[in-house]
């Protein structure tokens, strides 16, 4: 266990108020992303967060890009906990656990998450104490507009203060361990598992990868040249914060935060459970965000290909697995991704 007097020194770090009490919540997503999470109650009755991360993503120079997009989305009237740096103006590197973690501390947060039960990454400690009938998730419909109003605002705000990409980018990688981006490695699995298809899908698999990655060479280019700002980058229910009334007040984990495409972004986070479904929310977004953001030509004309590349065989091979031996169910799933490969939508009407 670790020693309460190694977790009060961390603290030290960034406050003199003494540290009474504290929970540990580990997050951590696997052995080579540690990541851990304290929320530290002080001699005043104040709450501190103070978080520490083992991992290729997280260190000082990328915390302080963290910080200063949290600033901009406080200027733009949004609440985010500040993030803070210790009593030096630094972020530095402890040893914690056996580990060689950088810290850095957050201001607790006034808002909860709109997903409240299941938990999210933390969260107001006394909510442990909620009977399960007052736990709820906040209705996406409640807080998502004003979300991505906010979203569209950033948007326009053409940030140019770093170039490290979001945990959404697209033809870069995150971070040093990763071999592509998330999109080519989500296809490439589709790609693996289509292979081992019965004989009789092998020409239509063939010939919606050809489709796939035709139209992913053909965006490559003109995606390099569409204009990016530097976004939060994680609009689930866990990280928006609602106030009491479940209206959108702000957001807050800013750890897959960096330089993206806003079109990038809003087709990466909107997703439904089926394409027809994910299509109409995505026209409805777009629709609503034109009026905050104005889309270049050039955003307009590569929307169609950005689609394609992302939505029809992103996350489905699990969706292929489920299938088996189903025969009919398979045809009529490859069907389906084949038309929404080729579909002629049009995204520009929803953006004028």
């Amino acid at each position: 266990m670790t020693d309460n007097k190694e977790i009060s020194y961390i603290f030290s770090l960034f406050s003199d108020k003494k540290l009474i009490g504290h929970k540990n919540i580990d997050s951590s997503r696997g052995e080579n992303d540690f990541r851990e999470i304290i929320i530290g109650e002080l001699e005043t009755g104040e709450k501190l967060v103070v978080k520490l991360s083992d991992n290729d993503f997280t260190f000082p120079d990328k915390i302080k890009m963290w910080q200063r997009t949290a600033e901009e989305y406080l200027k733009l009237g949004y609440y985010c906990p500040r993030i803070l740096a210790d009593k030096q103006g630094g972020f530095p590197v402890v040893r914690y656990k056996n580990r060689n973690c950088v810290v850095y501390a957050e201001e607790y947060a006034k808002y909860r998450p709109a997903e409240y039960y299941p938990p999210a990454e933390y969260y107001p400690p006394e909510d442990n104490e909620l009977s399960s009938d007052d736990k709820k998730t906040i209705p996406y419909e409640k807080y998502a507009d004003d979300a991505w109003i906010m979203t569209a605002q950033i948007a326009g705000k053409y940030f140019s203060y770093t170039d490290y990409p979001s945990g959404y980018c697209l033809f870069e990688c995150f971070c040093s361990s990763d071999k592509t981006d998330e999109v080519l490695e989500e296809a490439i699995k589709w790609k693996e598992y289509a292979d081992t298809l019965p004989e009789g899908f092998r020409t239509q698999t063939e010939r919606i990868w050809k489709l796939w990655t035709d139209n992913r060479n053909a965006l490559e280019p003109v995606y390099k040249k569409l204009p990016t700002s530097v976004f939060q980058a994680d609009l689930n229910p866990t990280n928006i914060l609602t106030d009491e009334s479940g209206s959108f007040a702000g957001v807050f984990d800013f750890n897959l935060c960096g330089k993206d495409v806003f079109l990038n972004y809003l087709f990466r986070e909107i997703c439904e459970d089926t394409f027809e479904k994910e299509l109409q929310r995505l026209c409805r977004m777009i629709k609503l965000v034109s009026g905050y953001y104005h889309f270049s030509e050039p955003e307009k004309q590569s929307a169609l290909m950005l689609y394609r590349c992302l939505k029809p065989l992103m996350f489905k091979t699990d969706e292929l697995k489920a299938l088996k031996d189903d025969e009919a169910a398979l045809k009529k799933f490859l069907d389906e991704t084949e038309e929404y490969l080729t579909k002629d939508i049009d995204f520009i009407g929803y953006m004028e």
